[in-house]
This record gives C-alpha cells, structure tokens and sequence, in this order.
C-alpha cells in the first residue's frame, strides 16, 4: 500500500524539527530538500527521510513535485529567503499539491539600528570607524565589499564551516584571520568573548528570531556596549506556527493514510 510522500524545504532549524517529527510519527516518506551538505546533514540516520542536496530552479520544483507524487509540501526556508518560497508557492500552485508555509515568531522589535537591506546596513557601517561583526551568511558578503572601502582590514564574517561560504569570503579578500567558520546557534558568553577579542564595535544581524540564535547577539552586544544593526525580514508572511503545522500535517496524513487504505 502506497504511503502520502511530504517534500520538506528548508536546511533550517524548523527543516529539522518537522522531518524529526514525521519520522518519529511513521505513515509517510519525507523527503527533505536542502541548498547545501550542510542542511542535509542535519537530517542525517532519521528513518524513511531522504535528503536532497543543491540549488533548484523553479522549474526544477515544479518537475520534482510532478515526477515523485507529493501529497503535501512543506516550506520550511529561512525568513529571508522570499524568492525560493515564491518559487515554491508557484510550483505548489501549478501542480495542485497543498503547500504549507512553517513560520517563525513574529520579528523581535526593540532599541536597535533597524534597516531593511543588507544594503542600507552596509551604507549605515561604510563612513563610520571600527570593527564590524557580520553575522548574515556569506551570500551578501559582496554588498558589504562593494560599499565599505576598508572592507578586508575591520570587517569580520562569521559563517558555516562549508566549501561554498569559505570560497566566497577568500575570493572577495577577507584574510583568513577575519574569517569565522562556525555552526550557530551561538551562546551570548561566545558571542562576548567574539566581541571582546576581536575589538568589535557594530555587529550585523539579522532578525532571525529565537531558532536563529537572535537574541543571544542582542544580550551580547548590550552587555559589550556595541551597536547592533538589525536587518528587518523582507516581507511579512502568512503561515503556521510549528503547533499548527504539526495539528494541521497530523490529520491530513491521517486522512490521506485512510483513503489510500
């Protein structure tokens, strides 16, 4: 008897915790679709979870949900990554499979230097002295190249201990002591003891909530007395949180588990 197959995207936190829980619960196949090694590894041993690695277009979406009869889709992807959940939703869409948008809480507000770019962000750093702390991934490295003109002597990057991010922190000059390659969530004693070693004087975040480590960089940086500049999320989203999302998978599964049976 054939079992509802759920296509999970999101080498996240949330990505984890949803394939986790499928797993523990049985009646399906999950697959799990990541960007990198590193987000498929997080899924690694869990049973009847199967792990796709790499970038997919939208027409790739579109063909893997088509080609492998998904039931249910679940978007599990970072807050910031609105063009891969527009691509998602779109395929969704396009082959009639229902479509399910895990949410984080609501974005944190309080008494930081907010922008909405990791432009702005940028230009907010580029006139101003010290030490700067990007903690925002290795993906808009290069916004931060282009507009600090001392970028490779004050700026440090902290991102995953991947191939991909270290390339691209090498090829725009950053010396090897400015690169920080390690996996978060990050303690506030370890982002104070980052802080204070380094001479830091603005750290760079964005507003990843509480899976994204977010307000251990606030109490760090309020404890150490540094700016905190805080990247707002692009768009505010509908969705479910991961209770709803779980209520909500349970009694569709269970559904669909009876009608094939």
């Amino acid at each position: 008897m054939a079992v509802p197959r759920v296509l999970v995207f999101g080498g996240t936190t949330e990505g984890r915790e949803i394939a986790e829980w499928l797993s523990s619960r049985g009646g399906c196949e999950v697959f799990i679709s990541s960007l990198t090694e590193f987000g498929s590894s997080l899924v690694q041993g869990l049973e009847n979870v199967t792990s796709l690695t790499g970038r997919l277009l939208p027409d790739d979406i579109e063909g893997l949900l088509r080609d492998q009869s998904f039931s249910s889709v679940v978007d599990a992807t970072h807050p910031y990554a609105a063009g891969v959940s527009a691509s998602i939703a779109g395929a969704a869409e396009a082959c009639g499979v229902k479509l399910y948008r895990v949410l984080r809480e609501d974005e944190p507000q309080g008494p930081w230097n907010g922008v909405d770019s990791p432009q702005e962000a940028a230009r907010s750093i580029a006139g101003r002295p010290g030490n700067v702390l990007l903690t925002t991934g290795s993906k808009d490295l290069p916004i931060y190249a282009e507009a600090i003109g001392d970028f490779t002597e004050r700026v440090y990057a902290r991102i995953l201990p991947v191939a991909s991010s270290l390339e691209a922190a090498s090829e725009l000059g950053l010396p090897v002591n400015h690169i920080i390659a390690m996996k978060g969530p990050f303690s506030k004693e370890l982002n104070c003891a980052l802080i204070r070693d380094l001479n830091i004087d603005i750290l760079v975040t964005k507003a990843s909530g509480t899976a994204g480590g977010f307000w251990e960089k606030v109490d760090a940086a309020r404890e150490c007395g540094i700016e905190l500049v805080v990247i707002h999320r692009p768009t505010k989203e509908d969705g479910l949180t991961m209770d709803q999302l779980k209520e909500t998978l349970d009694r569709t599964l269970a559904f669909e588990a009876e009608a094939q049976g």
